[in-house]
């Protein structure tokens, strides 16, 4: 991508310019490594910061859970935020259609439009929408507003383990991709695979393979 492109909109229903590295509509997508998160609650924090989420609301939420018997007992973390569903539930279910898919692949919720009747809520299977302080659904947009002027979602920046991989699905240089390619060769018979030991270099990491997203100046 180029420094001056200009990704996306985060007003509700703008277009989206094209990727000139694909000749498309980025598709954003995020992929998880939940084997490297460490219960830090960064991405949770960041999130929260970046979009004044009220407190007992979060739209990146860390659940961690031990198991085994002492003395050999583990926890576990999973970091968890809207999954953007391609068939999605709460988009169904609202009365009033102020969800909505947009060709960057984000569910997106117009606050304008929202009636606040909470179906959204209920109908979601991850418990990733909830209502801010003036009954508004509220959830996780891949921070649009930061993908606006090409930065990387607050979580994506800030995670110090690099558990999250986002970028654009259709373009073959993206973290996604690369991310998905990397578990791809692992989990094929007869696929040469990439180092898989536990440290931050070399456990899939792709970020000293490919390129990060581009910063513009504005």
């Amino acid at each position: 991508m180029t420094n001056d492109l200009k990704l996306l909109s985060p007003t509700v229903g703008a277009p989206v310019t094209t990727n000139p590295a694909t000749g498309k509509p980025p598709r954003w997508k995020m992929a998880l490594d939940v084997e490297r998160c460490i219960g830090c609650h960064a991405c949770s924090v960041a999130c929260k910061v970046e979009h004044g989420v009220p407190l007992g609301r979060y739209r990146t939420k860390v659940y961690y859970w031990e198991h085994g018997k002492f003395p050999n007992v583990k926890r576990n973390f999973l970091p968890t935020l809207c999954m953007q569903c391609e068939d999605a539930p709460c988009l169904k279910a609202c009365p009033t259609k102020a969800i909505d898919r947009q060709t960057d692949g984000i569910v997106r919720i117009d606050p304008d439009v929202c009636d606040h009747d909470g179906a959204c809520e209920k109908a979601c299977p991850y418990a990733a929408i909830g209502c801010d302080d003036n009954d508004v659904a509220d959830k996780c947009d891949f921070c649009s507003n930061r993908l606006s002027v090409g930065m990387e979602p607050a979580c994506v920046e800030t995670c110090p383990a690099e558990v999250f991989y986002f970028g654009d699905a259709n373009d073959a240089q993206s973290f996604t991709r690369a991310y998905w390619q990397c578990r791809t060769r692992q989990a094929t018979p007869g696929m040469a695979a990439p180092p898989t030991h536990a440290t931050a270099k070399s456990r899939c990491s792709m970020r000293g393979m490919i390129q990060p997203m581009p910063k513009i100046n504005i």
